[in-house]
Protein backbone atom coordinates (compact mmCIF):
# COMPACT_ATOMS: atom_id res chain seq x y z
CA UNK A 1 0.00 0.00 0.00
CA UNK A 2 1.41 3.38 -1.05
CA UNK A 3 1.11 6.22 1.47
CA UNK A 4 2.03 9.69 0.24
CA UNK A 5 2.63 12.19 3.03
CA UNK A 6 2.24 15.59 1.43
CA UNK A 7 4.78 18.14 2.68
CA UNK A 8 3.08 21.50 2.19
CA UNK A 9 4.79 24.85 2.48
CA UNK A 10 4.02 26.31 5.92
CA UNK A 11 3.23 22.96 7.52
CA UNK A 12 3.93 21.68 11.04
CA UNK A 13 7.05 19.54 11.34
CA UNK A 14 5.59 17.04 13.81
CA UNK A 15 2.54 16.45 11.61
CA UNK A 16 4.89 15.47 8.78
CA UNK A 17 7.21 13.31 10.88
CA UNK A 18 4.66 11.53 13.09
CA UNK A 19 2.68 9.72 10.37
CA UNK A 20 5.93 8.61 8.73
CA UNK A 21 7.16 7.35 12.11
CA UNK A 22 3.90 5.54 12.90
CA UNK A 23 3.44 3.69 9.62
CA UNK A 24 7.14 2.79 9.53
CA UNK A 25 6.85 1.42 13.08
CA UNK A 26 3.78 -0.61 12.09
CA UNK A 27 5.85 -2.13 9.29
CA UNK A 28 8.40 -3.18 11.92
CA UNK A 29 5.66 -4.66 14.15
CA UNK A 30 4.41 -6.71 11.21
CA UNK A 31 7.91 -7.90 10.32
CA UNK A 32 8.50 -8.96 13.94
CA UNK A 33 5.27 -10.96 13.79
CA UNK A 34 6.48 -12.75 10.68
CA UNK A 35 4.25 -10.78 8.36
CA UNK A 36 5.20 -8.87 5.25
CA UNK A 37 5.40 -5.06 5.83
CA UNK A 38 2.35 -3.41 4.30
CA UNK A 39 3.15 0.27 3.88
CA UNK A 40 5.36 2.04 1.37
CA UNK A 41 5.63 5.50 2.96
CA UNK A 42 7.01 8.48 1.03
CA UNK A 43 7.23 12.21 1.61
CA UNK A 44 6.01 14.06 -1.49
CA UNK A 45 5.78 17.72 -2.40
CA UNK A 46 5.90 20.43 -5.01
CA UNK A 47 9.65 20.85 -4.44
CA UNK A 48 12.56 18.66 -3.43
CA UNK A 49 13.21 20.85 -0.39
CA UNK A 50 10.23 22.32 1.44
CA UNK A 51 10.41 24.95 4.18
CA UNK A 52 8.12 24.23 7.13
CA UNK A 53 7.30 25.65 10.57
CA UNK A 54 7.60 29.19 9.28
CA UNK A 55 10.99 28.49 7.72
CA UNK A 56 12.56 27.09 10.89
CA UNK A 57 13.04 23.66 9.27
CA UNK A 58 13.25 22.15 5.82
CA UNK A 59 12.19 18.70 4.62
CA UNK A 60 13.58 16.79 1.65
CA UNK A 61 10.85 15.00 -0.27
CA UNK A 62 11.35 11.61 -1.91
CA UNK A 63 9.18 12.43 -4.93
CA UNK A 64 7.71 15.46 -6.63
CA UNK A 65 3.94 15.46 -7.03
CA UNK A 66 4.20 15.41 -10.81
CA UNK A 67 6.06 12.08 -10.57
CA UNK A 68 3.50 10.40 -8.29
CA UNK A 69 1.15 8.85 -10.82
CA UNK A 70 -0.99 6.90 -8.36
CA UNK A 71 -1.14 6.41 -4.60
CA UNK A 72 -3.50 4.76 -2.12
CA UNK A 73 -3.54 7.26 0.75
CA UNK A 74 -2.62 10.95 0.89
CA UNK A 75 -1.94 12.46 4.30
CA UNK A 76 -2.18 16.25 4.56
CA UNK A 77 -0.33 17.50 7.67
CA UNK A 78 -1.39 20.42 9.82
CA UNK A 79 -0.63 23.86 8.41
CA UNK A 80 1.41 26.49 10.24
CA UNK A 81 0.65 30.18 10.77
CA UNK A 82 -2.03 32.12 8.91
CA UNK A 83 -4.40 29.71 7.18
CA UNK A 84 -5.13 31.87 4.14
CA UNK A 85 -1.41 32.36 3.52
CA UNK A 86 -0.74 28.65 3.93
CA UNK A 87 -3.52 27.75 1.50
CA UNK A 88 -2.27 30.25 -1.08
CA UNK A 89 1.29 28.92 -0.91
CA UNK A 90 0.07 25.38 -1.63
CA UNK A 91 -2.51 26.05 -4.35
CA UNK A 92 -0.50 24.14 -6.94
CA UNK A 93 -0.91 20.94 -4.91
CA UNK A 94 -4.72 21.01 -5.07
CA UNK A 95 -5.14 19.62 -8.62
CA UNK A 96 -2.87 16.67 -7.73
CA UNK A 97 -4.94 15.84 -4.64
CA UNK A 98 -8.14 15.98 -6.72
CA UNK A 99 -6.62 13.84 -9.46
CA UNK A 100 -5.46 11.15 -7.02
CA UNK A 101 -8.85 11.11 -5.29
CA UNK A 102 -10.58 10.56 -8.63
CA UNK A 103 -8.21 7.64 -9.23
CA UNK A 104 -9.35 6.03 -5.98
CA UNK A 105 -6.94 7.37 -3.38
CA UNK A 106 -8.15 8.13 0.14
CA UNK A 107 -7.25 11.50 1.64
CA UNK A 108 -6.70 12.25 5.33
CA UNK A 109 -6.11 15.71 6.80
CA UNK A 110 -4.49 16.19 10.20
CA UNK A 111 -5.80 18.99 12.43
CA UNK A 112 -5.84 22.27 10.45
CA UNK A 113 -4.66 20.42 7.37
CA UNK A 114 -8.44 20.34 6.87
CA UNK A 115 -8.14 23.88 5.47
CA UNK A 116 -6.05 22.58 2.57
CA UNK A 117 -8.29 19.56 2.04
CA UNK A 118 -11.38 21.80 2.02
CA UNK A 119 -9.70 24.05 -0.55
CA UNK A 120 -9.85 21.19 -3.05
CA UNK A 121 -13.66 21.31 -2.98
CA UNK A 122 -13.78 17.59 -2.15
CA UNK A 123 -15.38 18.27 1.25
CA UNK A 124 -18.29 20.35 -0.07
CA UNK A 125 -21.49 18.87 1.32
CA UNK A 126 -19.52 16.44 3.48
CA UNK A 127 -18.53 16.17 7.15
CA UNK A 128 -15.20 17.37 8.49
CA UNK A 129 -13.27 17.86 11.74
CA UNK A 130 -10.55 20.37 12.59
CA UNK A 131 -8.95 22.06 15.58
CA UNK A 132 -11.58 23.52 17.93
CA UNK A 133 -9.73 26.86 17.97
CA UNK A 134 -10.10 27.30 14.19
CA UNK A 135 -13.73 26.28 13.77
CA UNK A 136 -15.12 29.78 13.25
CA UNK A 137 -12.49 30.64 10.63
CA UNK A 138 -13.08 27.33 8.90
CA UNK A 139 -16.82 27.94 8.69
CA UNK A 140 -16.24 31.40 7.25
CA UNK A 141 -13.90 30.11 4.54
CA UNK A 142 -15.79 26.90 3.75
CA UNK A 143 -19.53 27.38 4.41
CA UNK A 144 -20.41 24.42 2.18
CA UNK A 145 -18.56 21.96 4.45
CA UNK A 146 -20.40 20.42 7.43
CA UNK A 147 -18.00 20.99 10.33
CA UNK A 148 -18.56 18.60 13.24
CA UNK A 149 -17.90 20.33 16.57
CA UNK A 150 -15.63 18.49 18.97
CA UNK A 151 -15.12 15.41 16.81
CA UNK A 152 -11.77 13.59 16.91
CA UNK A 153 -12.15 11.58 13.70
CA UNK A 154 -14.51 12.14 10.78
CA UNK A 155 -14.83 9.87 7.76
CA UNK A 156 -16.97 10.25 4.66
CA UNK A 157 -16.47 9.02 1.09
CA UNK A 158 -12.76 8.17 1.46
CA UNK A 159 -12.07 11.52 3.09
CA UNK A 160 -10.79 11.62 6.68
CA UNK A 161 -10.13 14.50 9.05
CA UNK A 162 -9.12 14.87 12.67
CA UNK A 163 -9.60 17.23 15.58
CA UNK A 164 -7.04 19.57 17.08
CA UNK A 165 -3.31 19.17 17.62
CA UNK A 166 -2.36 15.70 18.91
CA UNK A 167 -5.83 14.35 18.06
CA UNK A 168 -4.37 13.42 14.69
CA UNK A 169 -2.78 10.40 16.39
CA UNK A 170 -6.28 9.00 16.84
CA UNK A 171 -6.94 9.35 13.13
CA UNK A 172 -3.61 7.69 12.31
CA UNK A 173 -4.44 4.78 14.63
CA UNK A 174 -7.91 4.61 13.05
CA UNK A 175 -6.25 4.20 9.64
CA UNK A 176 -3.81 1.61 10.97
CA UNK A 177 -6.73 -0.45 12.26
CA UNK A 178 -8.56 -0.10 8.96
CA UNK A 179 -5.61 -1.24 6.86
CA UNK A 180 -4.29 -3.92 9.25
CA UNK A 181 -6.34 -5.10 12.24
CA UNK A 182 -7.43 -4.11 15.73
CA UNK A 183 -4.57 -5.96 17.40
CA UNK A 184 -1.94 -4.06 15.41
CA UNK A 185 -3.65 -0.74 16.14
CA UNK A 186 -3.71 -1.53 19.88
CA UNK A 187 -0.02 -2.45 19.77
CA UNK A 188 0.74 0.86 18.06
CA UNK A 189 -1.36 2.78 20.57
CA UNK A 190 0.55 1.20 23.45
CA UNK A 191 3.91 1.79 21.80
CA UNK A 192 3.15 5.49 21.25
CA UNK A 193 1.15 5.83 24.52
CA UNK A 194 -2.00 7.07 22.78
CA UNK A 195 -5.57 6.55 24.03
CA UNK A 196 -6.86 4.65 21.00
CA UNK A 197 -10.61 5.23 21.41
CA UNK A 198 -10.79 8.91 22.38
CA UNK A 199 -13.72 10.30 20.38
CA UNK A 200 -14.01 13.94 21.43
CA UNK A 201 -11.77 16.98 21.79
CA UNK A 202 -14.48 18.81 23.77
CA UNK A 203 -12.66 18.49 27.09
CA UNK A 204 -9.73 20.45 25.64
CA UNK A 205 -11.75 23.20 23.96
CA UNK A 206 -11.80 26.75 25.29
CA UNK A 207 -14.81 28.88 24.43
CA UNK A 208 -13.56 32.18 23.02
CA UNK A 209 -16.85 34.06 22.96
CA UNK A 210 -17.29 34.10 19.16
CA UNK A 211 -17.12 37.87 18.81
CA UNK A 212 -15.42 37.91 15.43
CA UNK A 213 -18.38 39.50 13.66
CA UNK A 214 -19.74 42.99 12.89
CA UNK A 215 -23.22 42.87 14.46
CA UNK A 216 -22.90 45.46 17.23
CA UNK A 217 -26.28 44.63 18.77
CA UNK A 218 -25.25 41.01 19.18
CA UNK A 219 -21.88 42.05 20.61
CA UNK A 220 -23.68 44.22 23.16
CA UNK A 221 -25.79 41.23 24.20
CA UNK A 222 -22.69 39.03 24.40
CA UNK A 223 -20.95 41.54 26.65
CA UNK A 224 -23.98 41.61 28.94
CA UNK A 225 -24.00 37.80 29.15
CA UNK A 226 -20.26 37.70 29.84
CA UNK A 227 -20.60 40.13 32.75
CA UNK A 228 -23.69 38.58 34.37
CA UNK A 229 -22.69 34.92 34.58
CA UNK A 230 -24.41 34.08 37.92
CA UNK A 231 -27.72 35.59 36.81
CA UNK A 232 -30.64 34.00 35.02
CA UNK A 233 -30.84 35.93 31.75
CA UNK A 234 -33.86 35.65 29.44
CA UNK A 235 -33.92 36.07 25.68
CA UNK A 236 -36.60 38.76 26.01
CA UNK A 237 -34.36 40.70 28.42
CA UNK A 238 -31.48 40.63 25.94
CA UNK A 239 -33.70 41.56 23.00
CA UNK A 240 -35.05 44.56 24.93
CA UNK A 241 -31.52 45.54 25.92
CA UNK A 242 -30.49 45.92 22.26
CA UNK A 243 -33.90 47.27 21.10
CA UNK A 244 -34.77 44.36 18.83
CA UNK A 245 -37.77 42.10 18.53
CA UNK A 246 -37.19 38.63 19.97
CA UNK A 247 -37.40 36.78 16.65
CA UNK A 248 -35.07 39.22 14.88
CA UNK A 249 -32.63 39.14 17.81
CA UNK A 250 -32.51 35.34 17.90
CA UNK A 251 -31.96 35.14 14.14
CA UNK A 252 -29.16 37.71 14.15
CA UNK A 253 -27.51 36.11 17.19
CA UNK A 254 -27.44 32.70 15.50
CA UNK A 255 -26.01 34.12 12.28
CA UNK A 256 -23.29 36.09 14.11
CA UNK A 257 -22.16 33.48 16.64
CA UNK A 258 -23.26 30.14 15.14
CA UNK A 259 -24.96 29.47 18.49
CA UNK A 260 -28.50 30.03 19.65
CA UNK A 261 -28.83 32.52 22.52
CA UNK A 262 -29.38 29.76 25.08
CA UNK A 263 -26.47 27.71 23.72
CA UNK A 264 -24.22 30.75 24.04
CA UNK A 265 -25.34 31.49 27.61
CA UNK A 266 -24.70 27.88 28.62
CA UNK A 267 -21.28 27.80 26.97
CA UNK A 268 -20.21 31.01 28.74
CA UNK A 269 -21.36 29.63 32.08
CA UNK A 270 -19.68 26.26 31.54
CA UNK A 271 -16.43 27.93 30.45
CA UNK A 272 -16.44 29.91 33.71
CA UNK A 273 -17.15 26.68 35.62
CA UNK A 274 -14.24 24.94 33.88
CA UNK A 275 -11.83 27.69 34.92
CA UNK A 276 -13.12 27.46 38.50
CA UNK A 277 -12.63 23.70 38.61
CA UNK A 278 -9.08 24.11 37.30
CA UNK A 279 -7.83 26.71 39.78
CA UNK A 280 -9.99 26.56 42.94
CA UNK A 281 -10.85 24.08 45.67
CA UNK A 282 -14.59 24.72 45.35
CA UNK A 283 -16.83 21.68 45.26
CA UNK A 284 -19.32 20.91 42.50
CA UNK A 285 -22.29 22.61 44.14
CA UNK A 286 -20.34 25.79 44.90
CA UNK A 287 -19.22 26.14 41.29
CA UNK A 288 -22.70 25.30 40.05
CA UNK A 289 -24.25 28.11 42.12
CA UNK A 290 -21.46 30.52 41.06
CA UNK A 291 -22.47 30.16 37.43
CA UNK A 292 -26.20 30.42 38.03
CA UNK A 293 -27.43 26.81 38.06
CA UNK A 294 -29.56 25.43 40.90
CA UNK A 295 -30.36 21.97 39.53
CA UNK A 296 -27.46 19.53 39.94
CA UNK A 297 -28.75 17.14 37.29
CA UNK A 298 -29.24 19.92 34.73
CA UNK A 299 -25.78 21.34 35.44
CA UNK A 300 -24.16 17.92 35.09
CA UNK A 301 -26.04 17.21 31.84
CA UNK A 302 -25.11 20.53 30.22
CA UNK A 303 -21.51 20.33 31.45
CA UNK A 304 -21.03 16.84 29.99
CA UNK A 305 -22.73 17.78 26.72
CA UNK A 306 -20.27 20.66 26.21
CA UNK A 307 -17.06 19.14 27.58
CA UNK A 308 -17.58 15.41 27.18
CA UNK A 309 -16.83 14.94 30.89
CA UNK A 310 -18.86 15.16 34.07
CA UNK A 311 -17.98 18.03 36.44
CA UNK A 312 -16.23 15.58 38.80
CA UNK A 313 -14.28 13.99 35.94
CA UNK A 314 -13.22 17.38 34.63
CA UNK A 315 -12.13 18.68 38.04
CA UNK A 316 -10.17 15.52 38.83
CA UNK A 317 -8.50 15.62 35.42
CA UNK A 318 -7.33 19.24 35.53
CA UNK A 319 -7.04 20.10 39.24
CA UNK A 320 -4.67 17.84 41.17
CA UNK A 321 -5.41 19.72 44.40
CA UNK A 322 -9.14 19.11 44.19
CA UNK A 323 -10.96 17.64 47.16
CA UNK A 324 -12.41 14.25 46.26
CA UNK A 325 -16.13 13.88 46.75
Amino acid sequence: MNISILVPENSVMQAVADPQYLFSAVNQFMAMAGKKPLFNVQLVGLKKEVKINGGSFSVNTAQLLKDVKQTDLIIIPALFGDMKTAIASNKKALPWINEQYKKGAEVASLCVGAFLLASTGLLNGKKCSTHWGFQNEFRELFPEVELIDGSIVTEENRLYSSGGAMSYWNLLLYLVEKYTDRQTAILASKYFAIDIDRESQSAFAMFKGQKNHTDEAVKQAQEFIDHHIPEKITIDELANLVSLGRRSFERRFKVATNNSVLEYINRVKIEFAKRSFEISRKNINEVMYDVGYTDTKAFRTIFKKITGLTPVEYRNKYNKMSVQE
